[in-house]
């Protein structure tokens, strides 16, 4: 029974460390001026763009990074 509940703990810990801020935005990420006004705005308030990419969905998502936060934009 500890053996359980341990494993419970430590299976919540674990996912309460992982959180993200999901962002499913109307923001067109296509457009070249709307990723600029992005990165710019981001980074202004300290954020740092670690990764761009099309996930499996042909959807263009950045995903920026603040201390232990991160929000992920996505595009519709």
């Amino acid at each position: 029974m500890k053996k359980i509940l341990l494993a419970s703990a430590m299976i919540l810990l674990s996912l309460s460390m992982n959180a993200e801020d999901i962002i499913i935005s109307d923001l067109n990420l296509y457009n070249p001026d709307v990723r600029k006004c992005l990165l710019e705005a981001s980074e202004q308030d300290g954020w740092e763009l670690k990764s761009v990419y099309m996930n499996s969905s042909d959807e263009l998502v950045m995903v920026f990074d603040k201390g232990n936060t991160t929000k992920i934009y996505k595009s519709k």
